[in-house]
């Protein structure tokens, strides 16, 4: 017979970065939360392995082989599934503040945030301007484009919603960013580096969307705000991995109440009067053998990512990801130790971009002298992936080890939860970047609790990298 656990307001399934984020911010605002996941360590599909996990994972080796030990100690190396940068601004580092998560977690800045303009073989690898001062230095444009580029990032800079006056005359609420680009005589490719390299998006349907005009400025002006905060680039990176985030706000739930339960498999999702209202599940020890313990609880809510909800998710597309193992630093990138490089779909004749994380030592991830360079995009067709990908591999030079398993598929839920109570996440996207991800973690707790999550913005003083 189950044993009865008590209820619950919510229960949260999986821990990837997403969960882990929604149950430590419920858990602050006082909600009584159960954490499950069915595997034995925390992160899900956001995990960070050692290098011996990653060959088994992707099979890159033959029986009785042990090819991982020729790269020393294998716990010193912490091998991000998904590459995915914060903005030093940006809304999960606001969350992480706000929610004081940051006394986990120290973090490590990016050397370098690059964008590839050209096609192979003339293609060219340049830092992203990050204000007018650095447009007029870059190789990215010649000397007419490099003024135009200043005064479009002037006009960001000093654009105020509120005051019709610093709109250049443009209806901003209505133009699309097209518009906005014809108005400042911008090139294509400066269309390019703006349009995916600082305003991030992944594609170039944005710039036909009626009323996006101000949505891209936010976005500029998020990149630029977050390069200023420590120079270099706008991005900033957990030391060991992101595996350490989902831990961080694990951390936080349990603080604030939050239950948690590894290596626990859901059983059955019930309902009452076809809303959900509790799960039956079985709890299991590591190494535990036999049938584990049983239990039943009731809970208001419950959310989770897709792979809980195979029947209440629709795939929408394929995330292509390939893990590498460098020995030198990436060419162009200024011989840094990390950097994010996104080339632009236009660049090299695709729907979508291309886009690489790229990690080292420095933030304790892998021994001396290795770089971690994670390569992703969306799959466009159905075979020879691995030329899709080709792009990226060319900007990475010689490549010690390569891990590339099969598309991976990107979930979406088919209902918004409200009628049922079971609130679903998205699949982690191909971007480097996680702002798409606290999209998906407001747009959930907008969606589970009626109303929108309010965090508080970064505290003027407030350092959060470890000094060089």
């Amino acid at each position: 017979m189950d044993e009865i656990a008590p209820e619950y307001d919510v229960v949260v399934l999986g821990t990837g970065l997403t969960e882990c984020v929604l149950s430590g911010v419920l858990s602050v605002k006082g909600k009584k939360v159960l954490h499950i996941d069915r595997n034995d360590h925390y992160g899900g599909e956001a995990a960070s392995v050692n290098i011996e996990t990653l060959f088994k994972k992707y099979g890159n080796y033959n029986k009785g082989e042990e090819p991982w030990k020729k790269y020393g100690r294998v716990n010193d190396w912490n091998i991000d599934l998904i590459p995915k940068l914060l903005m030093s601004n940006g809304e999960l580092t606001n969350i992480l503040v706000s929610t004081d998560v940051t006394r986990y977690l120290e973090f490590k800045q990016i050397a370098g945030s690059y964008v590839q303009q050209g096609r192979s073989p003339k293609a060219t690898v340049a830092k992203v301007p990050s204000d007018a001062g650095e447009a007029l230095r870059s190789p990215l444009m010649g000397i007419f484009e490099k003024r135009r580029a200043k005064k479009f990032l002037e006009w960001v800079g000093a654009f105020n919603e509120d005051d019709p006056t610093t709109h250049a005359g443009l209806s901003i609420n209505t133009c699309v960013p097209r518009d906005v680009y014809d108005y400042f005589g911008l090139e294509p490719g400066t269309r390019d580096f703006i349009g995916h390299a600082m305003a991030l998006y992944h594609d170039d349907q944005y710039i036909r969307e009626k009323g996006a005009s101000l949505d891209m400025i936010q976005r500029i002006r998020l990149y630029v705000n977050s390069m200023a905060r420590y120079g270099k680039s706008p991005y900033i990176y957990p030391l060991y991995g992101l595996g350490e985030l989902p831990q961080g706000f694990a951390r936080l739930s349990a603080i604030y109440g939050g239950t948690y339960m590894l290596n626990t498999n859901i059983e059955e999702i019930i309902y009452e009067g076809g809303k959900a209202a509790g799960i039956r599940a079985t709890m299991k020890e590591r190494g535990e053998e036999g049938e584990g313990m049983k239990f039943t609880t009731k809970a208001k809510k419950i959310l989770g990512d897709p792979s809980y909800f195979p029947g209440k998710v629709q795939v929408v597309g394929h995330v292509l990801r390939a893990i590498c193992i460098l020995t030198h630093p990436v060419p162009n990138t200024d011989n840094g130790d990390s950097a994010q490089i996104i080339i632009p779909q236009s660049q090299v004749g695709r729907q979508n971009d291309i886009y690489i994380a790229i990690v080292s030592s420095a933030h304790n991830v892998c021994p001396k002298g290795y770089y971690i360079a994670i390569v992703s995009t969306i799959a466009e067709g159905d075979s020879n992936h691995h030329l899709e990908l080709q792009p990226g591999f060319e900007r990475l030079g010689k490549i010690e080890e390569k891990f590339m398993g099969p598309p991976i598929p990107l979930y979406k839920p088919l209902e918004s939860g409200v009628s049922d109570n079971i609130f679903i996440s998205n699949s982690y996207d191909a971007t480097s970047h996680f702002e798409t991800t606290t999209d998906d973690v407001r747009d959930i707790y907008r969606r589970a609790e009626g109303h929108e999550l309010v965090v508080e913005g970064l505290r003027e003083g407030t350092n959060l990298v470890q000094e060089e």
